[in-house]
C-alpha cells in the first residue's frame, strides 16, 4: 500500500515522460526523424508495459510456424553485461547476450540468435543471409519500420488503471497501439468467455485493419536443471515447492502450480535479475531446514539460463532443481487467422535468394 501511494507522487514525472515519448513518435510520424524500412520480413514482438506479457513464448511461437524459413531473432539482449552486435555460439552466456536470446540459441537448433542496442545495424549484419528476422521487443524502437507488429496485452491488466513510468508500468502511451497490425491478448484463461473476449476487444478498440486475438499459456513437463530427468506436474500433488523466480510477473506460474499444492514458499527478484552467490546460498538454506520430506526446488526457464551460467552448480547440483517451460498457443479461431496472416505476410514479402 504504501508503494502505492509512494508512487501516486511521481506521477507529475510520468506526465513529463509521456509528453517526451508523444513528442517522439510525432516525430516519426511526421518523418523528422528517420525510419529504415528492409527488403525482407520483419516481424516485431512488442508490448507497451515493461516486461511480463508474454513477448518470448510468443516468439517461440512464431519460431516453430516458420520453421520451414531461415530465421533470425534479434534482440537487445536485456540484463547482458556486454555492448554492440554480438552473434550467439556455444560459448554465450547470460551474461554475455541475454537470459532470452540465450533460451532461443539453445532451444533452437538452425536459428541464428543476435543481439544488438541498434536495431538498424544488427538488420544490415543479418538481412543478406536469412529469409525474415523477428525483432524480439523492439516495437518501440522506431529506427525500424517493421513489416509486421504485433502487440501484446496481458488479459488481466486490460481494464485495469495503469500509469506510465515511473509512476505505473508503461513504457509507451496507450494510443501507440494504433501502429500494431495485430493486438495479441496473452495469458487468458481457458476457456475463454465470450463475454470476455468482447470485453478485451471493447477495451482495445481495433481499427477496421487490425485484428484483436487471443493466447493462452501453455505449461509442459517440469525439467531437471542438470540432468535430462522430467517429471510432470500432476507429482507436485502436496509436495512443498521453493519457488525462485526473477520475472516480471510470476503470478500465473504461482496459480497453476497452486492447482497441485498449496505449499509455495516463493523467494520473488526482479526481472532479469542476476542471481548472486549470497541468494543462492540464503535459499538453499531455506531449503535444507524444511522439515517436509517431499519438496522440490522450481525456477523458471528463463531464470534457469542465469541460473546455469552463473557458476551455481557446486550449491545446486545434489538438489532436486527443476524448471517448468511455458508455450503460447491460440484459441482455435484466433489460431488460425494468426497462423494465416503470418504465413500470408512472410511469404508474400520473402526475397527471392
Amino acid at each position: 500500500m504504501l508503494l502505492n501511494y509512494l508512487r501516486l507522487l511521481l506521477l507529475p514525472f510520468s506526465f513529463i515522460y509521456g509528453l517526451a515519448i508523444t513528442l517522439r513518435k510525432k516525430l516519426y510520424d511526421w518523418g523528422i526523424m528517420k525510419s529504415v524500412k528492409f527488403d525482407l520480413p520483419i516481424i516485431c514482438v512488442g508490448n507497451l508495459a515493461v516486461g511480463g506479457s508474454g513477448k518470448t513464448p510468443t516468439t517461440e511461437y512464431l519460431v516453430r510456424l516458420l520453421a520451414d524459413y531461415k530465421i533470425a531473432i534479434l534482440s537487445r539482449g536485456y540484463g547482458r553485461k556486454t555492448k554492440g552486435f554480438i552473434l550467439a555460439d556455444d560459448t554465450a552466456t547470460a551474461e554475455t547476450i541475454g537470459d532470452e536470446p540465450l533460451q532461443y540459441y539453445q532451444k533452437f537448433e538452425g536459428v541464428t540468435v543476435a543481439v544488438c542496442e541498434e536495431r538498424v545495424v544488427g538488420i544490415e549484419k543479418l538481412k543478406e543471409n536469412h529469409d525474415l528476422i523477428i525483432l524480439d521487443d523492439a516495437f518501440q524502437h522506431r529506427a525500424v519500420t517493421a513489416g509486421l507488429n504485433i502487440l501484446l496485452f496481458e488479459f488481466r491488466k486490460l481494464g485495469t488503471l495503469q500509469f506510465l513510468l515511473p509512476a505505473g508500468n508503461l513504457r509507451d502511451v496507450f494510443s501507440s497501439r494504433k501502429r500494431a497490425d495485430v493486438l495479441l491478448v496473452t495469458k487468458a484463461p481457458v476457456p475463454l468467455l465470450h463475454v470476455a473476449q468482447q470485453a478485451s476487444i471493447n477495451e482495445l478498440q481495433p481499427n477496421n485493419t487490425q485484428k484483436v486475438l487471443h493466447s493462452y499459456l501453455k505449461y509442459g513437463n517440469l525439467q531437471h536443471l542438470y540432468t535430462e530427468e522430467s517429471l510432470p506436474l500432476e507429482s507436485l500433488k502436496d509436495r512443498q515447492i521453493f519457488l525462485l523466480t526473477g520475472i516480471a510477473n510470476p503470478d500465473p506460474l504461482i496459480e497453476e502450480l497452486g492447482k497441485y499444492t498449496e505449499h509455495i514458499k516463493h523467494e520473488k527478484f526482479p526481472d532479469h535479475y542476476s542471481f548472486k552467490t549470497e541468494d543462492i546460498k540464503k535459499f538453499k538454506s531455506a531449503f535444507d531446514v524444511s522439515e517436509k520430506k517431499e519438496k522440490i526446488i522450481i525456477t523458471t526457464e528463463k531464470d534457469s539460463k542465469r541460473l546455469k551460467a552463473a557458476g551455481f552448480k557446486d550449491l545446486l547440483v545434489n538438489l532436486p532443481v527443476y524448471f517448468l517451460p511455458i508455450e503460447v498457443d491460440l484459441f482455435e479461431e484466433d489460431k488460425i487467422t494468426f497462423d494465416e496472416l503470418i504465413l500470408n505476410y512472410v511469404k508474400s514479402n520473402r526475397r527471392n535468394r
